[in-house]
């Protein structure tokens, strides 16, 4: 897939000169996807505390009186 991506024109001179043309489409894949695990991982970790905090999930119950709190089921 190719996809369009902004530079400043500083760093695209500094890739021109330090990245063959045909390596440049790798380089910024494998950037990317060294990025894009790292945040998924912290997304993660992040998910894992949540589901780990006993004092939220405690917050979380008292609020479970609230499911359903005013919805009726419609007739019409």
């Amino acid at each position: 897939m190719k996809v369009l991506v902004s530079l400043s024109d500083e760093l695209y001179a500094r890739m021109q000169a330090v990245i063959p043309p045909r390596q440049r489409s790798k380089v910024v894949g494998d950037l990317l996807e060294e990025e894009v695990r790292r945040r998924e991982r912290e997304l993660y970790e992040c998910a894992l505390a949540v589901e780990q905090d006993e004092q939220l999930h405690a917050e979380m119950a008292d609020w479970d009186v609230t499911i359903g709190d005013g919805i009726e089921t419609e007739t019409w």
